[in-house]
């Protein structure tokens, strides 16, 4: 396949007599990526890849591709099935992904409580395929993706850590220089980490291999401690890349330092007494001195009432009416036990909404009593941004149910979009 325009042809195909090849989400010289669904799962999307394939490298790739497919990570892509596709070419089919990085960072940069919470699954994905012998090969931001409420690696160019591989050459910034050799190792992971880190502050990486004082110049718009974590990266020798252990002990200790600052209490600011507040001070002591004589000086006495007259008792409260059954519970019937009364919506500032791109799912577990009150909230599911899952978990503290025999557990979805936000209830049946 010699154009990637020609990928396009291969729409309405159906691969292998079970893929429907439906939209095509992207393609080069070499690749291209549709929409598909499996026979096993009809109406749920899959990804198809098709590869342009020599007869040297086809069965190769395919072992790869099958072996990719024994992996068990949750921040890494499942590969479902592959195989051949008439002449030199070959497709693997793959768990489908609703957006990738490269996808936001056309539109904004991530905040540094974005990248905290992108990083650390980032770094288990890895550290899990380099304990197999394997490398990823390939990290940028379009291969970091977004399934439901997990961010995952991508995994159709995972291969053996080996020392030389003359098939893979470097294309871009991402792909670590040594590549240019075809020196392929877990050290070239990192690097290609580093420049993902960058971009996602800086939208774009051009500016990676400028050097200074043998070590890559970033600029101010990357922020500790992430400046310090890509410098490490961005090394030009291999062996002083450090390792992904490094890198999450980074992590944690700048986290702790801004937990710790945080909690620390802030020092008060001394109260200065005006000419006004000192004539108040005054005025209220010439009061008390004035009060306490008046009583010494008249005192109160009290005199018993003759014995002839009664003694006056306090006429009763008339019992007020019962209250009015509110328009939640009145005429309520036996099926509405404990069943939704109330949702409460996060209310999310205009500037932050401006912010989202796609989807921003959160996910929070509740408690409810008998009573219909939410006892406990947890997150199953932060998301991308710590802003709208504490908005998230704050609204679903105030959530209400109808009164039941006993207390239940739900999930609540809450969806948070540029133009609006929902959430969705589903109970959990123990």
């Amino acid at each position: 396949m010699s154009s990637a325009a020609a990928w396009k042809t291969w729409e309405g195909h159906v691969v292998d007599g079970k893929f429907p090849l439906r939209q095509c989400l992207g393609e080069s010289n070499g690749s291209a990526v549709f929409v598909t669904e499996r026979p096993a799962n009809p109406g749920q999307n899959a990804t198809l890849k098709l590869a342009s394939a020599d007869s040297a490298t086809a069965n190769r790739q395919l072992k790869l591709w099958q072996d990719a497919a024994q992996l068990s990570h949750p921040n890494l892509i499942r590969i479902f099935e592959s195989g051949h596709c008439g002449n030199a070419v070959l497709y693997v089919v793959m768990e489908y992904a609703e957006e990738n990085l490269s996808e936001i960072l056309t539109q904004r940069p991530l905040t540094p409580s974005e990248v905290s919470d992108l990083l650390p699954p980032l770094l288990d994905a890895l550290s899990y395929l380099h304990s197999k012998g394997l490398v990823h090969g390939r990290i940028k931001p379009s291969n970091v993706l977004a399934v439901g409420d997990q961010l995952k690696l991508s995994v159709d160019q995972v291969a053996s850590s080996v020392e030389i591989d003359s098939s893979r050459r470097r294309r871009d910034v991402y792909d670590a220089p040594e590549r240019a050799a075809g020196i392929v190792s877990p050290a070239g992971d990192l690097w290609s980490l580093g420049v993902t880190l960058v971009a996602a502050f800086t939208q774009k990486a051009s500016t990676i291999e400028e050097t200074q004082q043998g070590g890559p110049n970033l600029r101010d718009s990357v922020p500790e401690p992430f400046r310090g974590i890509a410098s490490q990266c961005l090394q030009l020798d291999p062996m002083r890349r450090g390792s992904i252990a490094e890198i999450t002990n980074r992590l944690q200790t700048a986290k702790v330092a801004t937990a710790a600052v945080a909690a620390s209490p802030q020092p008060r600011r001394p109260v200065k007494r005006g000419p006004v507040a000192a004539m108040l001070v005054i005025a209220a002591a010439v009061a008390a001195v004035v009060f306490f004589h008046s009583r010494n000086d008249h005192p109160v006495v009290t005199e018993p009432l003759p014995a002839s007259q009664p003694v006056a008792q306090p006429e009763p409260k008339p019992t007020p009416p019962p209250p009015e059954p509110t328009p939640a519970k009145r005429g309520r019937k036996a099926t509405d036990s404990g069943q939704v009364v109330h949702q409460v919506l996060p209310e999310v500032s205009p500037s932050a909404r401006n912010t989202i791109t796609g989807t921003i799912k959160v996910g929070v577990r509740i408690e409810v009593d008998p009573s219909g009150k939410v006892k406990a909230a947890k997150l199953t599911n932060a998301g991308p941004s710590q802003y709208f899952a504490r908005l998230a978990l704050q609204a679903a503290q105030r959530w209400e149910f109808a009164p039941a025999t006993d207390a239940s557990t739900w999930k609540l979805q809450f969806r948070f979009r540029r133009t609006s936000t929902q959430a969705s209830p589903a109970r959990i049946t123990r």
